[in-house]
């Protein structure tokens, strides 16, 4: 059966099984109403030919259409694709391995990939509509999602779905994979265990969640850890005392929002021994620095930025959004609040690689000073396109070891 067939088949079967779960008036459980839908498409079968395979496939889609995320959710429960972007209902692409492909697969209009989006969002509290037309949301598994409505977008409705393991990466999986070594991973992990404050800087789609997830795997157990993000998605394991807090969007009358600042503030009076910040954005890196400034060691956090020294002057514009501070005050207090700049970035192989491991020395002036520690140096392009390379010592040698003796651990940089 040819593609066109079977989604103009697909549709009507999908109509007969909501006229005929409809005209039921009773809650029926999800086995109870794949059996109607195998019925309805079994009685079709009489009148044209259907496969095995097809047949399964059809009922899967009905089904995904009434319960689930219609032909969203083979997609999200495909454990290979790594991202799903959808631009409008007949445009849909994902991430495989590091490489975007456009799939035949579409939405039978925009109207129902509009109730899709409404049910994900709702899901999680939240609401999408022309007057609130952009919202980030997730998924019961973890997925970070972006939505895009009219009149915003012009191209239908747009759905952005970054998916995360089910098992967190742990640092020793990244060292496999190349993005670190054995010993810059030794050395983050009692990064961690000393309670030195880092900040993981990179581009989209560097791996910035996911090498934060790895390293706070590393914070001691007995530790209290407060968790402030946009949309939840750390997965911060065998830790007992964690408190997770996620901000709330406005309601349709504009009120009821909490913001990032809200929640670091908020923290503060929780007895937090670490905060991490999922990412920062704007006004809230005030917060963040003041509370890595007030006892609060140990902190991570991520941002966006081109590289350690560029991640810099972004938390200085992002400070200078929220509060009419002197520039020379903002740039003493990341100096003092952030010990370490990790950047990741995305090479052009698509391999997601750790190219620096910077220390923030201090401030000198009128300048932050920033002291590499390891940087990634390419050695060879092989002919498939892999790039081979590692990250490298540098002669300098860190400047402030004082939280690693008072933590009793023995490191050496």
């Amino acid at each position: 059966m040819i593609l066109e067939e079977k989604l103009a088949l697909t549709a009507e079967l999908k109509e007969l099984a909501r006229l005929k779960l409809n005209s039921l008036n009773t809650e029926l459980s999800d086995e109870e109403i794949e059996e109607k839908i195998e019925e309805i498409v079994l009685q079709k079968h009489t009148d044209i030919y259907i496969s095995p395979i097809e047949k399964r496939e059809i009922v899967e889609n009905i089904f995904n259409s009434i319960r689930r995320l219609d032909v969203l959710q083979p997609l999200i429960d495909d454990k290979s694709i790594t991202e799903i972007m959808v631009n409008g209902p007949d445009n849909i692409f994902i991430e495989r391995d590091g490489k975007v492909s456009k799939l035949e697969t579409r939405f039978e209009s925009s109207e129902k990939l509009e109730n899709v989006i409404r049910n994900i969002v709702s899901a999680v509290d939240r609401t999408v509509n022309e007057a609130v037309p952009i919202v980030d949301a997730r998924l019961q598994d973890g997925s970070r999602i972006n939505v895009v409505m009219s009149p915003i977008a012009l191209n239908g409705p747009i759905i952005t779905i970054r998916k995360f393991p089910e098992k967190p990466f742990t640092v020793d999986q990244l060292v496999k994979l190349g993005s670190l070594t054995d010993e810059t991973a030794r050395l983050l992990e009692n990064m961690v265990k000393a309670k030195y404050n880092i900040f993981i800087s990179g581009g989209t789609g560097s791996g910035k969640t996911t090498f934060l997830n790895a390293l706070s795997n590393f914070i001691p157990k007995d530790e209290r850890i407060i968790t402030i993000e946009d949309s939840a998605e750390l997965q911060i394991k065998g830790v007992e005392n964690i408190v997770r807090m996620e901000t709330r969007n406005a309601n349709t009358e504009g009120k009821g929002a909490i913001t990032i600042r809200e929640l670091i503030k908020t923290s503060l009076r929780m007895r937090p021994e670490r905060i991490i910040v999922g990412e920062v954005r704007g006004g809230e890196a005030l917060d963040m620095l003041q509370a890595m400034n007030t006892g609060h060691d140990g902190s991570l956090s991520t941002g966006h930025a081109n590289s350690a020294a560029d991640m810099l002057s972004r938390l200085e514009t992002m400070v200078l959004t929220g509060a009419e501070i002197p520039l020379e005050a903002i740039r003493k207090q990341i100096a003092s609040a952030i010990d370490i700049i990790v950047h990741l970035s995305r090479l052009r192989d698509k391999s997601r690689r750790t190219v620096e491991i910077s220390e923030v020395s201090g401030y000198k002036d009128g300048e932050i000073i920033l002291n590499p520690i390891y940087v990634f140096e390419e050695e060879k392009e092989l002919e498939d396109g892999r790039i081979c390379g590692c990250l490298k010592r540098t002669k300098n040698s860190m400047i402030h070891m004082e939280k690693f003796r008072l933590a009793g651990l023995n490191q050496e940089v």
